[in-house]
């Protein structure tokens, strides 16, 4: 009689796993030399950002960093959050088939909770501009809104879920690219303000990103496109 042979057992998962510890090897070593060879006392640009920060349209070194001085990073940082929503959608999360039982406590407490968590959002995006705040700490209390909504039984209505939901979701990326690109044309650089305008640009363009970036938040605990649901 022949002896069963045993079952062949696939090593790919142990060679994915060598490579992925050599690769991450090499990636902590490069970033260990980086560190390290920094210089002790570097002097940095908080001297260049408080000398300027007249022309900048807020008077908090945060916020003229982040809106202002180095723009193009937080741009492309909201087109990174609205990818990596797009990436989950695209994977098709689990849709709710089954009815949620609602926990009443926990329905009360979201009624008392969001109204009070859409006003500290809308204080943390109007204080950006003198003190610490502004629009990803605002969208980030706006998102954890949405979050205890959803927690609660709460469903989107499908008035909402189609373009209405997708045009909140680029409204910061677009009015962020618009006015920069409008400065274009006036003998400017991209995201280049006028001083006079600063402040209030600046504002508009954090409003809207706080509203894009609080449904994009809610919408990535969600896990799948509330389009879905409807059809």
């Amino acid at each position: 009689m022949k002896t069963p042979s045993k079952p062949q057992i696939n090593q790919s998962p142990l060679i994915v796993r060598l490579l992925l510890m050599i690769v991450l090897a090499i990636l902590t070593f490069i970033m260990s030399s980086a560190i390290l060879s920094l210089p002790e006392n570097a002097p940095g640009l908080s001297e260049k950002v408080f000398n300027n920060i007249d022309i900048s349209g807020v008077t908090n070194p945060v916020t003229a960093v982040l809106l202002n001085y180095r723009a193009y990073d937080t741009l492309l940082e909201l087109g990174v959050l609205l990818l990596a929503l797009l990436g989950v959608w695209s994977l098709g999360g689990a849709t709710q088939k089954k009815e949620l039982k609602i926990n009443p406590v926990l329905s009360q407490l979201s009624r008392t909770l969001v109204p009070i968590l859409v006003i500290v959002a809308g204080y943390l995006l109007w204080i950006g501009a003198y003190a610490p705040g502004g629009a990803f700490q605002a969208g980030a209390v706006l998102g954890a809104a949405g979050v205890l909504l959803f927690l609660s039984g709460w469903k989107l209505s499908p008035n909402f879920s189609g373009f209405s939901l997708r045009l909140s979701l680029v409204a910061g990326l677009i009015i962020f690219s618009v006015i920069g690109l409008i400065f274009t044309f006036m003998s400017r650089n991209f995201l280049e303000y006028p001083i006079e305008q600063a402040g209030f640009l600046i504002l508009l363009v954090e409003a809207a990103a706080t509203f894009s970036i609080g449904i994009s938040l809610a919408a990535l605990f969600l896990g799948h496109d509330p389009e879905e649901e409807n059809q």
